[in-house]
């Protein structure tokens, strides 16, 4: 197993579903062993969150642990990520001495830093999240990054796995339409991880918000490997059809990267048709509805849809929680 949980990519399909089969047993009561009795767990948010907070500081708890919550900026230092920096500006510390110092008192780090959605080729390379893995010698988890959201892509199969068992689904990750362009991370993940485990995975977005090519080429070698498809269409109309598993997420187009502006221009003639409404989960096999939340109602999703039996966005962030409850008994030692 690897020190680190970074990306779904670093693990095999086994170690991935030896991670999930451990998180059923944690949700259904059959794991309670405290692991983190006595340990503590620092959780670092650059960036807000609900769902990611509260599920990690519960599952240290309920593993015997203690969380303790540093907001660069805010509750900590500002911090300082980049080699050879001449700190003379609004920068207080530096990643080196912050992560050295805090891995003296806990057993992990957790890190949610987002893109920052102005160069795309730096995005891509995980500025902070891979500062915190160089430096550490304790395990890291990306609890959110430029590139990838791995707890929530595990939640997800996790769910897929809950609803329908082990069989192969027919998995649709559909573009939405949002008022701004949003980071690829969530999308990226679930993509990455949907091809791991082997389903069909079917991504619709408009031409122009293609997802990394690089990864794209990561995720074709892992359906190949795994026994999956991969379909990349752009047609939102017949996109549903046969489909077994949707999931909504919006994201910027990196032809636009770091032109915000630009992109809420291109995108303004989506609005319309990029929302996924009763009459396009009426094209599916009676599929659930996923997404990662939150979500804008009536935006990304109507109230219809996401208000239906179908819709299992409550059931997927339950998960999150015995996701990384078995993420971290796999990685602190």
């Amino acid at each position: 197993m690897e020190k680190n949980f970074l990306k779904t990519n670093d693990f095999s399909r086994a170690e991935l579903e030896n991670i999930i089969e451990s998180a059923l047993k944690f949700k259904n009561g059959e794991i309670v062993d405290k692991p983190l009795a006595g340990k503590s767990v620092g959780l670092v948010f650059f960036n807000p969150s609900l769902r990611t907070r509260a599920s990690m500081q519960v599952g240290v708890y309920e593993l015997g642990g203690n969380a303790v919550i540093l907001e660069p900026g805010g509750t900590s230092w500002t911090l300082e990520h980049r080699d050879g920096a001449v700190m003379d500006g609004n920068k207080t510390e530096h990643l080196a001495e912050f992560v050295r110092v805090l891995e003296r008192y806990v057993s992990a780090i957790g890190v949610r830093t987002f893109a920052h959605m102005e160069n795309w080729e730096e995005d891509r390379t995980e500025p902070i999240l891979s500062a915190f893995a160089r430096y550490a010698s304790k395990p890291v988890i990306n609890l959110e990054s430029a590139m990838h959201h791995p707890c929530q892509s595990m939640a997800d199969m996790m769910t897929i796995r809950e609803k329908f068992g082990k069989k192969k689904k027919r998995i649709l990750l559909t573009w939405a339409w949002h008022p701004k362009p949003l980071p690829m991370a969530v999308p990226n993940g679930f993509a990455l991880a949907a091809a791991q485990f082997g389903h069909d995975l079917r991504i619709a977005h408009p031409k122009g918000y293609r997802l990394d090519t690089e990864l794209m080429t990561e995720i074709e070698r892992q359906t190949k490997e795994n026994g999956g498809s991969l379909e990349v269409v752009n047609d939102v109309n017949t996109a549903f059809e046969d489909i077994e598993v949707v999931y909504a997420k919006s994201w910027g187009s990196k032809n636009f990267y770091g032109d915000a502006n630009e992109d809420i221009r291109f995108r303004s003639s989506l609005r319309n048709d990029w929302i996924v409404d009763e009459a396009k989960m009426q094209r599916t096999n009676e599929a659930i509805f996923m997404h990662c939340l939150p979500v804008r109602r009536n935006v990304i999703v109507t109230d219809g849809v996401i208000d239906s039996p179908n819709s299992v966005v409550v059931d997927e962030a339950a998960n999150r929680l015995h996701v990384q409850k078995a993420i971290m008994a796999k990685l602190i030692r």
